[in-house]
């Protein structure tokens, strides 16, 4: 018996609606890790004077991440760089 393309094409939306569902189930556990797990850790790290690079680092978090995690909790960040590069003088003296 042959397939008919409505078969198939309802076929392969099911598998993309599975998929889905499966994908946003992970993504709202990751949301809830990330919140209540990696957040309150990646802090308490840092205040106690554990190195910004190895929190991102083992958090597998982004430097705006944590930044804002850590002005939130109160903790001193530096004011990003502006545009203008690594900040060395872009002319010889």
């Amino acid at each position: 018996m042959t397939e008919i393309p409505e078969e198939q094409q309802s076929a392969a939306l099911r598998a993309v609606a599975d998929a889905g569902a499966r994908r946003a189930r992970l993504l709202a556990e990751a949301e809830k890790i990330l919140n209540s797990e990696i957040k309150p850790a990646a802090v308490r790290a840092a205040r106690l004077g554990a190195g910004r690079d190895r929190i991102r680092e083992l958090g597998r978090i982004g430097p705006a991440m944590l930044y804002r995690w850590l002005e939130e909790a109160g903790l001193p960040v530096r004011q990003k760089r502006g545009s203008g590069g690594t900040g060395r003088r872009s002319t010889p003296t």
